[in-house]
Order: C-alpha cells, then sequence, then structure tokens
C-alpha cells in the first residue's frame, strides 16, 4: 500500500482526494493533506477524516514515515518549488499539469528527482481515456499510414467569476492563459500522436475576461515528420463548455474523438477494415462525471503500478517538458508575431514571468 499525500487544497484535489481517499486506487491510500490556506486545508481534511496541514515541512515532519508519493497540486507558478521540496524528502512526485512554467523550472525539477533518486510523473490522464488509447493502437499499428494533420479543440466556458476565485488564475507569474492551463492536455495528444515538432506560428488575445494571459489563441504547427497541426483553444465560449476534441487524419485512417473530455468516439474510418471495428464506435464512448473525465483514475493507477515495478511513468519528467517547450515556443511566437522554431530559448515569452502587457 503507497501512501499519499496533498500539497495543494484547490479545485483539483477534490479530483485526487476523491480517489485516493475513498481507496478508489488500488494499492494506495490518502495519508493527508496540506495547503498554506488552512481553511481549504481543513475541509478536505475533515472529508476524508485526514490530518491536515498548512505546509509541506510540518505534514511530512507528522506523517512523513508513511508517505510514499506526493501530488503536486499547487498553483502552476509553484510546481517547481513544492516538486524539488518534496525531492529532499525521498518522496515520489506526482505533479500536476503544466509540470511547471519555464522550462529552467522543469530542468530543475528533472535534476532534483534524479539526484533523490525518486519518480517523477506529470498528470497528463487524456492520455488514458479508452478512445485516446484505441487510437494509440490503432497508429503504433500503422493504420494510419502516413500522418496528415491532427487538431485539438478546446472550446471551453471559464467566466470572470472562474479567474476571480483566486488571485493567481490568470497571471503570467502563476497560471497563463488557455494554452499553458486549459489546452496543456490537448497540446500534449497532439504531440504524443504527431512525433517531434519543429516549428510553431501562433496568435492570440484576451477576449472576453479580465486576466493577464490570453483566453483565446490558435497555433499551427509542422512537426518533423511533415504532418501539420492545429490548436484551437479558447475558455471564451458562452454559455457553457461546448468541447474538448482531438481528431487525427493519415493517409490509411481518420479518427475524431469529441465530447467535453475528448472521451466520445465520433469518427473510426479505416481503409483496411477489421473485424474489432465493428464495436469500435460504442467501445469508445465513455460518460465522464466532469471535464476531467475517468482519466486520472487510471492515471493515478498508472503511477502505483509504476512505483511498484520500478520503471519509468508513461509521462516522466522528460515526456512532461517536451509539451512546456512546445506551450512555451507558442507563447513566444504569439508575442514576436513570428514563426518559432523548436529547440529554442524563451526570450519573448510572459508565462512565468511577473511581467504584465
Amino acid at each position: 500500500m503507497i501512501g499519499f499525500a496533498l500539497v495543494g487544497c484547490g479545485r483539483i484535489a477534490q479530483r485526487h482526494a476523491d480517489l485516493l481517499g475513498r481507496r478508489l486506487i488500488k494499492g494506495a491510500e490518502l495519508i493527508a493533506v496540506c495547503d498554506p490556506k488552512t481553511d481549504r486545508a481543513s475541509a478536505l481534511g475533515q472529508k476524508h477524516n485526514l490530518p491536515h496541514f498548512a505546509d509541506l515541512d510540518a505534514m511530512m515532519a507528522a506523517v512523513g514515515p508513511k508517505v510514499g508519493a506526493v501530488c503536486v497540486l499547487t498553483e502552476s507558478g509553484n510546481h517547481a518549488r513544492h516538486a524539488i521540496q518534496v525531492a529532499k524528502y525521498n518522496k515520489h512526485v506526482v505533479v500536476e499539469k503544466p509540470m511547471a512554467l519555464t522550462l529552467e523550472d522543469a530542468d530543475d525539477m528533472i535534476r532534483a528527482c534524479d539526484a533523490a533518486n525518486i519518480k517523477l510523473f506529470v498528470v497528463k490522464q487524456n492520455r488514458h481515456n479508452v478512445p485516446v488509447q484505441m487510437a494509440r493502437r490503432a497508429l503504433d499499428q500503422g493504420r494510419f499510414g502516413k500522418i496528415v494533420m491532427g487538431t485539438v479543440r478546446v472550446r471551453w466556458c471559464r467566466t470572470q467569476a472562474y479567474y476571480d476565485l483566486d488571485d493567481w488564475r490568470g497571471t503570467w507569474a502563476m497560471d497563463g492563459g488557455v494554452f499553458a492551463n486549459q489546452a496543456s492536455h490537448h497540446v500534449d495528444l497532439l504531440e504524443w500522436f504527431l512525433g517531434e515538432p519543429v516549428s510553431v506560428f501562433a496568435k492570440a488575445r484576451t477576449a472576453l475576461v479580465d486576466i493577464e494571459a490570453e483566453d483565446t489563441g490558435v497555433a499551427v504547427i509542422t512537426f518533423k515528420s511533415g504532418a501539420i497541426g492545429v490548436v484551437e483553444a479558447t475558455t471564451a465560449t458562452r454559455p457553457k463548455d461546448l468541447e474538448g476534441s482531438f481528431s487525427l487524419l493519415g493517409e490509411k485512417g481518420t479518427v475524431e474523438i469529441g465530447g467535453f473530455a475528448v472521451n466520445e468516439l465520433k469518427t473510426w474510418q479505416f481503409a483496411d477494415q477489421r473485424p474489432e471495428d465493428a464495436d469500435a464506435m460504442k467501445t469508445g464512448r465513455e460518460q465522464p462525471p466532469n471535464a476531467y473525465g475517468h482519466g486520472h483514475h487510471a492515471y493515478l493507477s498508472h503511477v502505483v503500478e509504476a512505483i511498484d515495478a520500478g520503471r519509468h511513468g508513461l509521462v516522466d519528467g522528460l515526456e512532461g517538458r517536451k509539451s512546456l517547450e512546445l506551450i512555451s515556443a507558442i507563447y513566444e511566437s504569439i508575442e514576436t508575431g513570428r514563426e518559432v522554431a523548436l529547440r529554442f530559448k524563451a526570450r519573448e515569452a510572459r508565462l512565468g514571468t511577473s511581467r504584465r502587457a
């Protein structure tokens, strides 16, 4: 049984706590939670009948021997600081998306975990969605042939009230905009399927809310294979969420996954029809309870299995860094108005800084 602790008791912590605190993840249990906002820590701790603390050090001093892994669920701009702090206790780190806001912070996290000989897991739960797994198997089997284009769309609704919940939301220093926050999972999917990106051109604006960063943007990505990727991302959909989708077009097949959490298979067409295709549309439809989908259950189960087996996770620090680099390049392109080549060093991108426009 692996004991988990949570650092940060905000919105996403509710999902982790529900799964771990109710022992829905085989081989895992929730030991304690902490947050400097003591009302949040207290509420989550009391909900699951667990000890709660105001900071990580106090928590580890009290229950450290029972803890094998820590979920870092704080503001994105604080992920690196807290992950490195966890590494000093030689506990495995599970960090929510994005793993950090700057590549320098991501590199520091990777080095700290390597030095402590612990595992670093970056949460990309959409990779575990049933229709996404189906599409990935088809890709690995070569059923798509040459990949032509991949597209992701994030058309969600986040009103001013959402951003006003915490003063860090929508800021460059702690959060970023729709590309860094809501669309980071979808950018990861695009890169997972299309491979290594070589350049990106992006445009963005802040359309409907009062925040530092963008709420709406588009990006066109060129991949080493020659395939083109398109990201359409907005939190300015009104009056409610519309979709979180992914589509992949190849010379021999097309797959489209829709729903509001990349959860519903819409199109499954291949030139080489196989017997299993007859049930694909039925198999590839999930009904998630919320925008997080069912993926966190599968992801945390994967974390436990990887720790028990002593192997790397599907998305370790180096894998998580890939999508962060692409997101950073998107922001560089937005600021410069130019196509940005990967690999690059950010010079104008404001993500992870305190500079305002």
